[in-house]
């Protein structure tokens, strides 16, 4: 009898896997089934590994999950080094090895250099946004001008109709030549702002994609009936928010409760404030089938009047379960090639 022999573990390069993922709708549909997944219990989900590396401006995350029924899961090491611009030189890297779920052994080493976790980051971006923002919503205004900025404005258009970009950066002239490219690549008009109040002031969405450590967006500064989706913080010394615009939004979602009390925005509130907050998960939201624009605040007045005026928040840390599922999508793309 023939003994089984172990398969070799496959190594893939950034290139190979940028050749069969991006921003499509079936990625979408993939990381729009994880937060279900989720959302329905469906998910081993263990806190995130995450180091500081002060000396450096830099951080090291890892994170994995299983869902049941998925044939393999990741384990996904990331590293963000946020000087990096500055020597020219990516701020974020990293990479994902997946695991059968069966055997657990070594299928795949996706050397990606962190583009499997910038694409599901702009795909749940966009999730958040087709469940929370209002059908409508045709402008958008980002904070940071940055690849996460570009990738989240990219899988935006997947769900809505966008057709004019407002932005902000710290630095101008990063934000003015965010502009200038972002317009002529995707063909929308866009505008840069030198303040906060003003690149917020029409939109119709908000995202925040800054690795900020002091809050940026105030509750003032919010228009009637936006959506925000705040994807920035996402460890404990890192805050886009104050806390005002999560105690006095109409609705705050996030994609893990227990991430955001401890990486995400809800680390900023204080007892008090924190029992004023009532907090939603959207992988439950999604599992339920409850769109909360749909005026569960409002009942008795008309579902327009709610839809045009409620002020939604979504507080995007990262999940696990978002990387194995983008990674899976990769193994599977990669081995019908």
């Amino acid at each position: 009898m023939t003994e089984p022999t172990q398969e070799s573990m496959q190594t893939y390069s950034r290139e190979q896997i940028e050749q069969v993922v991006g921003l499509d709708a079936t990625a979408l549909g993939t990381i729009r089934d994880a937060f279900i997944a989720l959302g329905q219990g469906k998910v081993v989900q263990p806190p995130i590994l995450s180091m500081a590396i002060e000396e450096a401006n830099g951080e090291v995350d890892v994170k994995t999950a299983h869902i049941q029924g998925l044939k393999h899961f990741a384990i996904k090491i990331s590293p963000g080094f946020f000087n990096n611009p500055a020597r020219g030189l990516p701020s974020l890297n990293g990479l994902m090895v997946v695991f059968s779920a069966e055997t657990g052994l070594a299928k795949a080493l996706l050397d990606d250099g962190g583009y499997l976790t910038a694409i599901r980051t702009a795909l749940a971006g966009a999730v958040a946004a087709e469940a929370l923002s209002r059908p409508d919503s045709k402008r958008v205004a980002l904070i940071g001008a940055g690849e996460q900025a570009s990738l989240q404005l990219e899988a935006l258009r997947l769900v809505r109709d966008i057709e004019s970009v407002d932005v902000w950066a710290r630095d101008k002239e990063r934000g003015e030549r965010f502009a200038r490219d972002t317009e002529q690549r995707l063909g929308l008009t866009v505008r840069s702002h030198d303040s906060l109040h003003a690149v917020c002031q029409n939109a119709d969405i908000i995202i925040t994609a800054t690795p900020s450590h002091t809050p940026l967006l105030e509750y003032s500064m919010l228009p009637e009936g936006v959506h925000v989706t705040a994807m920035g913080s996402d460890s404990p010394e890192k805050r886009e928010l104050e806390a005002d615009v999560l105690t006095d939004c109409d609705y705050f979602v996030c994609d893990s409760r227990a991430q955001s009390e401890i990486n995400g925005e809800l680390k900023g509130l204080d007892e008090d404030q924190t029992k004023a907050c009532e907090v939603y998960e959207l992988g439950k939201l999604l599992a339920d089938g409850r769109r909360l624009r749909d005026g569960e605040k409002n009942r008795g007045e008309q579902a327009e009047t709610a839809t045009d005026t409620l002020i939604t928040v979504a507080d995007l840390t990262g999940t696990g379960v978002q990387d194995t599922a983008i990674a899976s999508l990769a193994l599977a793309r990669l081995a019908q090639r």
